[in-house]
């Protein structure tokens, strides 16, 4: 039964970014643009010490890919409250435990909500959206591997809680993924299925 609803949702995923196909071939210079990854006004690109990918929207919050357990003091000098994880356990060079344990070191809470892009959870998102939406977490700075399982949840919480438009959302999301058509087709798929 798992295995028919893996496949159920990739089949869904792969039917919502057909449009998405289309409407960069409509549009000259779209898919240039991804991967120039041109950045939006607000999104800021900048090095920390110990993360990959990292990108910032002023004080709200941080993204990033990887992030070593020995990042967690600068992320706390950038001003940040918590960190979420969405890596899971599993992945090569994760160590939850370590990263939690420096988080705390370091004055930081710390959220591990696991995301299986290939088995995603129905309720991550969900946990997701409650954890950025506590303003005792704020500033947040969350991390997976390449920020695009980031981008990808930052992007329904635009689109879901703040009322963006899509391709808004979109535009936001291109800069901060590392892989923007992976985050791209899971949330339409995520859209396109109401959120279930």
């Amino acid at each position: 039964m798992k295995k028919l609803k893996s496949i159920s949702v990739l089949l869904v995923m792969l039917l919502a970014t057909l449009p998405l196909l289309v409407s960069c071939q409509d549009k000259p210079g779209t898919a240039d643009q991804a991967l120039d990854r041109t950045v939006p006004a607000q999104v800021e690109e900048s090095e920390v010490p110990g993360v990959t990918n990292f990108s910032r929207i002023g004080n709200t919050a941080g993204f990033g890919g990887a992030t070593q357990p020995t990042a967690m003091a600068g992320l706390k000098d950038e001003g940040f409250a918590s960190v979420i994880n969405v890596r899971l356990a599993t992945e090569p060079d994760v160590d939850v435990e370590a990263s939690a344990a420096a988080a705390e070191t370091a004055g930081l809470k710390y959220i591990h909500l696991p995301f299986d892009a290939a088995d995603p959870d129905p309720q991550l998102v969900d946990d997701f959206l409650a954890a950025v939406g506590d303003e005792a977490n704020q500033p947040v700075y969350i991390h997976c591997n390449s920020a695009t399982r980031v981008a990808a949840l930052w992007m329904i919480k635009r689109v879901i809680v703040d009322g963006w438009e899509f391709e808004e959302a979109r535009g936001e999301a291109e800069v901060i993924a590392e892989k923007p058509a992976d985050a791209l087709a899971f949330v339409s798929a995520y859209l396109a299925s109401d959120g279930k």
